[in-house]
């Protein structure tokens, strides 16, 4: 069963048109991954869905029928920037937004999924980055939502922070619940999600399992080159490459051709490294843009 259909949705601007004509749908249960470069308009696509926008035209049906009152009772959102009250205590701002809902989270089930045990007691403004992203996720969750919205829930956080919140999602998920996540990390999208959609100018340009995309767009492997490597030496190549800043990237079916082809043009070898390709490569070749672009 699917929990969320979106069938040619449009949004209009007067100066652009940032959702142009997206279609999905989305399994009760899974997480769904929306990725595109900035401007791309997935955040866009999602606020309209979330209702924060109005839609120009297309529809979205919610458990197989159009949003109504139950839609704001039964979905959590975590927004890109959301500034809390600075001088409430977390426990004071969980049980705050809790009490707008007719639906509430067991208190006690949010502390701990979201690993806040300690911060409970603190302001607000005294809390860390990676904890003020946590308290965010459990306040998305405050209402026991059969569907989540995560916009960029990761961007800014170090590594083990960010790891911390896979974990969090991953819980969510034992419990039943739906993520759509919006994300700038391939490896997040890749670890997180079994459906994921590459947007650009406004539209879908593929959507599938990760490893489906991969195995369709990204076979073989990429040799990265270090240092200088001059145009005349890679032009013969028969393979595609990139220049990006500090790094040439080659994306080849066939390594030991491609090594031969470069020692032949006398190319230096000392830092380079082979590794198999993957969603950031996948995302390149689609969009001509890193992810962060």
């Amino acid at each position: 069963m699917n929990i969320l259909e979106v069938n040619g949705l449009v949004k209009h601007f007067p100066e652009v048109k940032a959702v142009d004509g997206v279609s999905f749908s989305i399994p009760a249960g899974s997480c769904f991954g929306l990725l595109g470069p900035n401007g791309a308009g997935k955040t866009t696509t999602i606020e309209v869905i979330e209702g924060i926008q109005k839609r120009t035209s297309g529809d979205i049906l919610y458990k197989g029928a159009r949003r109504g009152p139950s839609f704001r009772q039964e979905v959590g959102i975590q927004l890109q920037n959301t500034e809390l009250p600075q001088f409430l205590t977390v426990r004071e701002t969980l049980n705050f937004y809790r009490n707008l809902y007719d639906r509430r989270a067991d208190l006690s089930w949010l502390i701990e999924i979201c690993r806040l045990e300690e911060i409970m007691d603190r302001d607000n403004w005294k809390i860390s980055g990676g904890q003020k992203q946590r308290l965010l996720l459990a306040i998305a969750l405050a209402n026991d939502p059969d569907l989540v919205f995560l916009d960029e829930p990761t961007t800014g956080l170090d590594p083990q922070a960010r790891r911390h919140l896979w974990e969090i999602v991953r819980q969510i998920r034992i419990q039943g619940k739906t993520v759509v996540l919006t994300t700038h990390y391939m490896e997040e999208a890749q670890i997180l999600c079994e459906t994921i959609a590459i947007m650009d100018h406004g539209k879908i340009i593929t959507m599938g399992e990760p490893e489906d995309l991969l195995a369709q767009y990204a076979r073989g492997s990429t040799v990265v080159l270090r240092g200088l490597a001059r145009d005349d030496a890679l032009s013969g190549l028969q393979c595609s490459w990139d220049r990006l800043e500090d790094r040439v990237e080659i994306r080849t079916e066939n390594v030991n051709e491609c090594l031969r082809e470069l020692i032949r043009n006398d190319v230096d070898l000392t830092a380079m490294t082979i590794r198999s390709q993957n969603l950031e490569d996948l995302f390149l070749m689609l969009t001509g843009h890193s992810l962060r672009g």
